[in-house]
């Protein structure tokens, strides 16, 4: 096929630029016998046929200047020059073309500073734009060799020396480097180093090959010769492990596994840890998807782990298992429908026995409980009834308690006026304001020890029964600044068995027994309340630069009144004589699922007082007196109780109050709260009916709880949202595995470590302060708890980072769970030291892992193995 070509000088050479004339030293120039190219201004196009009849534009741009080697036939481009022939298009800083070999030669040049810019920009037939460094391709046979190029192939990325393509889309490539970064040296720090290969659409055929590591070529695990599939889709392989020591199991592979890739539904993977003193753990996890439907995902786990020392009576194999399994269905895969799950349960110690690994965090090994719950919810009738059914667990692993709940439901209507019109016109009748609500609840229970759970003695003690709720309220405005508002509550319970207590006879004199009466009974109660609010505003005059405190109180009270169900006319409670020969009275429905009505009359007043105080200051760098900035004083400060007319001595509760408030520009938030009792006790500990007041004391403060935590860099929140923001605009543009890596983010941005947040210190106190009767010294303790912890990281380096958590029990004056990671940021991949000192989870590991793309955007690194990208 023989090419005809024309060109143009698009902008005349920079004054700074050696001019060179359009002719050679023949002086041939305008020899047309020799010379194809007709002298044009602009970019130039010629229409030409080939062998085979077709018609091919060839265009043809030179930025700078183009000088027509007329005796070699040979034309060089200069400056932005831009070839485009059918599909094959090449733009660079200094193009030849050769119409003897049919050959183009592309490359960049050295400017003023020695810096080689303009590299070539090459789109070959069905492909995307790639830079190198050189490139010389051979138009007529529709191949070529690249030199320096940088290409993906199926989310990988191969560097290399020399790669030849050729029109079957197949690559040869000469010393080449397969890694998962796309950017070039000194970016792919990891990587496989081919002397030789060819890449297909199906398959990567390759020579020697080694794995090279920052740099460092690891020879000895080199293989002579390779082949590997090359799909479009997830396939499966090798995972690769962590390295460590564990204080009490020695030498650690922790998480070596293979990956399962079955379809673009769902994948798993399977991991295991071996430790040098025998232990040993596994895990399967699988992780499932149908598009705009549901996803989730399940974790079945097994450690048989070492204990003890060999040859001695305690040595012994622990045998633990947890099996979780979560659930999520998409809102618009069934409208008005919703189901989800949540479930972990297992061996109550496998948390703290089995410690940190790929599944888990420093917040699980701390866990104190396990809990479950499997939930379908349907909404109807307009949206306005709601109905939800679970099915859950609860096991305190310190105790080994559980609690199930198989099943529980809820069906919720949605408050509404009775007495309103449809069609009213003008405002609301106080009639009208009328609200009226329902619910329904039923449940069914067991509570007992994991040992024993599911013994049949055990499941036949399940409690069940019903719960209806029907509230009636009025709000409306009263005498122009009051807020008056009046409600009645009315609750029924449905049970299928009541208890009856007696004495039964033994040896010694009698026995306290309970016996259950099979049979349907209902337990109702109601109460009443009327109360009115409003709100007072209080103003401080101009202290310095404070120009205004402002004082908002907004007190309420109201009336209650609650008939005792304990009269015999209701028939909920009996009497019998205790073994002390007591007259006693009981409930019937005591130990039901819903409880039942509470004894005594009561009827009085309830109170209680909110303050907020903040105060208006001059900004210190404002020039023109007129900026101010709120600054909060005290928020929320609340003081609240209730004084019991019909009570025969204890009248008044103890008096709750709480609040918060912020210091030092907002950077340590304060919380509190604690009770005072207005009465004292007598030398037995018991509250007797005499106030405090009588003794010269205003009131007996039993409990008192304080917390704070505090940031010294607050900006490093800031700063990370705006990352992330800046990201989530580009989120029509983004994968689906990039937007759920992102939305993971948001959703736990403390399980990632930032590198664009040079520092940041972050602390916590909380102490609680009671005090009881101590029987023994039959006086009042005091008892005081306090801890503080403390938690930071630091970039010693752009790349480098050092972050810490640990903390104080200052009343056992004991260290608790202490630990520092070492994390180094290596684009495409990051590497991980992490190091428990001291305590009972002793241990150092290595963790080297390849980056999601979104990470590396962010300049994130994941503190835990567990989460998945």
């Amino acid at each position: 096929m023989n090419v005809a070509v024309s060109y143009g000088q698009a902008i005349a050479p920079q004054k700074n630029t050696p001019t060179r004339t359009a002719t050679d030293t023949t002086k041939a120039a305008t020899d047309s016998t020799h010379n194809h190219l007709l002298k044009t201004q602009g970019r130039d196009t010629v229409v030409m046929k080939s062998q085979d009849g077709l018609e091919t534009v060839v265009t043809i741009v030179a930025n700078d200047y183009s000088w027509n080697q007329v005796s070699k036939n040979v034309l060089h481009l200069y400056k932005g020059a831009k070839v485009k022939y059918q599909d094959f298009e090449l733009a660079a800083d200094y193009i030849r073309l050769d119409r003897n070999t049919n050959e183009l030669f592309a490359s960049g040049v050295y400017d003023h500073n020695n810096k080689y810019v303009g590299r070539p920009v090459v789109i070959f037939p069905n492909d995307t734009p790639k830079s190198v460094d050189s490139l010389l391709y051979d138009y007529k046979k529709k191949e070529g060799n690249t030199y320096g190029i940088m290409t993906e192939v199926d989310g990988g990325f191969i560097q290399a020396k020399i790669i030849r393509k050729n029109l079957y889309d197949e690559m040869s490539l000469y010393h080449g480097l397969y890694s998962t970064c796309n950017l070039p040296y000194p970016h792919t720090h990891f990587g496989i180093q081919i002397s030789k290969g060819v890449v297909t659409k199906n398959q990567i055929i390759a020579g020697p090959s080694y794995l090279v590591v920052e740099n460092i070529p690891i020879k000895f695990l080199a293989i002579p010769f390779g082949f590997f599939p090359k799909t479009n889709k997830r396939s499966s392989g090798f995972l690769f492990p962590s390295f460590g020591e564990d204080a009490t199991r020695g030498f650690a592979l922790r998480d070596v596994g293979w990956y399962l890739a079955f379809n673009d539904y769902w994948d798993s993977e399977i991991r295991a840890s071996i430790y040098s003193k025998g232990s040993w753990e596994t895990n399967i996890r699988t992780n499932y998807m149908v598009n705009y439907k549901y996803s989730g995902g399940f974790n079945l786990s097994y450690a048989a782990l070492k204990s003890g020392v060999e040859g001695t009576q305690n040595y012994g194999t622990n045998k633990l298992f947890n099996v979780t399994w979560n659930h999520t269905q998409r809102q618009e895969a069934n409208p008005g429908t919703s189901f989800s799950a949540s479930v972990n349960f297992g061996s109550s110690s496998y948390a703290k026995s089995v410690g940190f690994n790929q599944h888990q965090s420093v917040n699980d090994v701390a866990r104190n409980n396990m809990s479950s719950s499997i939930a379908y919810g349907r909404v109807f009738g307009d949206g306005k009834v709601n109905l939800t059914t679970t099915m859950s667990h609860r096991q305190d692993i310190t105790t080994g308690q559980v609690d199930l709940e198989l099943p529980s439901f809820s069906l919720n209507v949605a408050t509404f006026n009775p007495f309103d019109s449809k069609n009213r016109v003008g405002e609301q009748k106080w009639y009208q304001r009328i609200t009226v609500g329902y619910s329904l609840q039923g449940r069914n229970s067991i509570s007992a020890k994991d040992s024993v759970l599911f013994k049949k003695e055990t499941l036949s003690k399940f409690t069940n029964g019903f719960q209806h709720n029907i509230p009636i309220s009025l709000s409306i405005n009263a005498f122009k600044y009051f807020q008056f508002n009046t409600s009645v509550n009315y609750t029924e319970r449905w049970y299928l068995q009541t208890i009856r207590k007696g004495l039964e006879n033994e040896i010694n004199g009698f026995k306290e027994v309970k016996d259950t009466v099979p049979g349907f009974r209902r337990a109702y109660d109601y109460s009443m309340s009327t109360g009115l609010s409003t709100k007072i505003y209080g103003q401080y005059p101009k202290i310095g630069k404070i120009e205004a405190i402002r004082h908002v109180v907004t007190p309420s009270i109201n009336l209650n009144y609650r008939p005792d169900f304990s009269d015999p006319r209701y028939g909920f409670y009996k009497e019998f004589v205790n073994d002390k020969g007591v007259l006693q009275k009981y409930s019937v429905f005591e130990g039901g699922i819903f409880g039942g009505p509470s004894a005594g009359k009561s009827m009085g007043i309830g109170f209680s007082v909110d303050n907020n105080i903040e105060a208006k200051v001059k900004t210190s760098n404002d020039t023109t007196g007129k900026a101010f900035k709120k600054i909060p004083i005290i928020q929320g400060l609340t003081f609240s109780g209730n004084y019991n007319f019909m009570a025969d001595s204890l009248k008044l509760s103890t008096i709750s109050f709480s609040g918060r408030t912020s210091i030092f520009n907002q950077k340590i938030n304060i919380n509190f709260n604690g009770t005072f009792d207005p009465y004292v006790v007598n030398s037995e500990g018991v509250r007797i009916d005499k106030f405090t007041l009588k003794e010269g004391k205003l009131a007996r403060l039993t409990n008192f709880g304080l917390s704070f935590d505090y940031s010294l860099n607050p900006s490093a929140n800031k700063i990370r949202n705006n990352n992330v923001d800046s990201l989530r605009n580009q989120m029509p543009n983004m994968t689906k595995e990039q937007a759920d890596a992102l939305a993971r983010i948001s959703t736990d941005p403390n399980a990632f470590v930032d590198f664009n947040i040079p520092w940041n210190l972050n602390g916590a106190f909380s102490m609680n302060y009671s005090k009881r009767w101590d029987a023994n010294s039959k006086t009042m303790r005091s008892d005081v708890t306090a801890t503080v912890n403390v938690n930071g990281d630091v970039n010693l380096t752009p790349q480098w980072k050092v972050q810490f958590t640990s903390g104080y029990d200052l009343r056992q004056q004991a260290l608790s769970l202490t630990r520092f990671s070492i994390y180094r940021d290596l684009h495409c991949w990051d590497m991980s030291v992490g190091w428990v000192p001291f305590g009972q989870y002793r241990s150092y590991n290595i963790t080297i892992r390849a980056k999601s793309s979104i990470l590396q955007d962010l300049k994130l690194t994941k503190r835990e193995s567990h989460y998945v990208y």
